[in-house]
């Protein structure tokens, strides 16, 4: 496709790297400290945290507008302070698709720190060895194929995501136009070339990630099964 504007590919990447780097440290962060944690009020946290997973993207989207938009509570202070506005920039897609990506990453970090056998990090408590060690040394190295899995869905929700994005971020050309948005607005202004040719662009993007996910983890179960044996 000759002349193509590459920018909507660009901005994905972009939007969708910045917000698995920001959900990675939040849903490791709230993941770990929910674990094995029981106190009053964690249920009703923990379905608010998976909520983006069921409400419509639009509905989301709502909800940022309301928070993030001109009379917003937190988009009012931004402009009164820092004379500057989220809406209709390209951190205000970054800010969609961590909302609506972080319940990949918490379920799937939450799981894995849930699966992790205690008596290692006991033992390792014993010795001496402080939270942060235990975390850095025993605790996330073990949880790891639990949290990349995270990682990588989180990546793929990030890159695809429309509904959300659209309500607080818009549609501006070289600005906010990521893959998703440049399908849509094509198709609407009757350019199918170049919308078939951005959905070639993004259900390859979204094949290969899924497709190296199931590799590296089909990898990792033949190795965990042969170490066992060879015991």
């Amino acid at each position: 496709m000759s002349g193509v504007d590459y920018s909507p590919l660009v901005l994905s990447l972009k939007v969708a790297l910045i917000s698995t780097s920001i959900v990675f440290v939040l849903g490791v962060f709230f993941a770990h400290q929910f674990a094995r944690k029981d106190f009053f009020g964690k249920s009703v946290i923990e379905s608010f945290f998976m909520l983006p997973l069921v409400l419509p993207p639009t509905v989301v989207g709502f909800g940022l507008l309301i928070l993030f938009g001109k009379k917003g509570w937190i988009g009012k202070l931004l402009l009164e302070w820092f004379d500057y506005q989220i809406v209709f920039t390209w951190i205000a897609a970054v800010i969609a698709a961590v909302v609506v990506s972080f319940p990949l990453m918490y379920q799937s970090a939450s799981a894995a720190f849930e699966s992790l056998d205690e008596k290692l990090e006991n033992a390792a408590r014993t010795m001496g060895a402080s939270e942060w060690r235990l975390f850095r040394t025993i605790t996330f190295p073990l949880a790891w194929p639990g949290v990349l899995a995270g990682l990588v869905l989180s990546f793929a929700r990030g890159l695809g995501e429309f509904g959300a994005t659209l309500m607080l971020a818009g549609y501006i050309p070289g600005k906010t136009d990521t893959i998703p948005m440049a399908i849509y607005f094509a198709v609407e202004s009757g350019q199918m070339e170049k919308a078939t040719f951005w959905v070639i662009i993004i259900v390859a993007l979204g094949f290969s990630t899924i497709m190296w996910l199931n590799w590296w983890s089909k990898r990792n179960m033949r190795r965990f099964t042969n170490e066992k044996r060879n015991r």
